[in-house]
């Protein structure tokens, strides 16, 4: 009960968090983001090797207890730059995702619970940015600001609101109507109070869900940006520039980017397997249509 003698939902009731721990999906992905965490936090304590430190006498090395995953056309090991480049990744996705999610939060927020010309307004600009792929916008900005792996989570997220913007706005034109509301507003509760206390606690579900989705195609674009040249760059390690430099010694040094494609593809596994789950256990319509088959 609310101090306005209403109930209120909210995502935090029914034992939410007892269902989120059962879904498989979840403690799956959750196992491979927590492996990634650690080898990026132990980076340093992982390897013996530098992960920029040329040696040219053990060029092109392939896997070998000495080197598991080879080494590159510089001598460097390629393992250690694997590792490395978990941590530049991580924090550059949850960089675009945060970004992203405190932009397009607020905005949708504001923009569903004043509505009217602002509203229309915003609208207009959602569908304009949603009309246009957000890589080809990213490239352009990236383009103007210069390569490097900062523009580019910057550049992915101005242009990866949108997406949390429809979400948040949609949810609060839904709240906004409820009985908790119009009693809040009748005894005189600011806006403020209401969209903090009431609506954003009610968004969390849904952008969480979206957030974890959306990490894992953070990576993905992290990874085009920096094999086309406009991410990081040399001699930084990141996954995606080391594709790129791997693809021209695939015939003869085809670790170079098989194992960067690996961690890749292990990152984006995992984020949509805690996505899928977090989707699973707080959609309370998917899980009757689940619960009836």
């Amino acid at each position: 009960m609310t101090a306005y003698g209403i109930k209120r939902t909210s995502i935090f009731a029914d034992n939410r968090y007892l269902r989120i721990l059962k879904q498989k999906s979840v403690v799956t992905g959750s196992m491979l983001i927590l492996g990634l965490m650690f080898l990026a936090i132990f980076a340093p304590h992982l390897t013996i090797y530098d992960p920029i430190k040329v040696d040219l006498h053990n060029n092109i090395l392939p896997p070998s207890w000495e080197h598991p995953f080879g080494t590159d056309n510089l001598g460097r090991d390629v393992f250690t730059r694997v590792v490395y480049a978990t941590r530049i990744d991580l924090l550059a996705s949850l960089f675009i995702v945060a970004l992203s999610v405190i932009i397009g939060l607020l905005t949708g927020i504001f923009a569903g619970y004043y509505g009217g010309i602002i509203d229309k307004m915003l609208i207009g600009m959602m569908d304009t940015f949603l009309a246009l792929p957000e890589i080809i916008l990213a490239l352009v900005l990236v383009g103007a600001l210069g390569p490097s792996i900062f523009n580019a989570a910057l550049a992915l997220a101005l242009f990866g609101w949108v997406r949390y913007a429809r979400v948040s706005r949609g949810l609060t034109l839904s709240i906004k109507e409820k009985e908790f509301i119009e009693a809040a507003k009748a005894v005189g509760v600011g806006d403020f109070y209401l969209i903090a206390r009431h609506i954003i606690p009610n968004a969390i579900a849904p952008i969480s869900t979206l957030a974890a989705l959306h990490l894992g195609h953070a990576i993905l674009s992290l990874a085009a940006l920096g094999f086309l040249g406009m991410g990081a760059q040399p001699p930084m390690p990141e996954w995606g520039a080391m594709l790129n430099e791997g693809r021209v010694f695939l015939r003869v040094g085809w670790w170079l980017s098989v194992f960067p494609g690996l961690m890749i593809m292990i990152t984006v596994l995992g984020f949509n397997l805690l996505g899928d789950g977090l989707r699973d256990a707080l959609d309370p319509r998917l899980r009757q249509l689940m619960s009836m088959k």
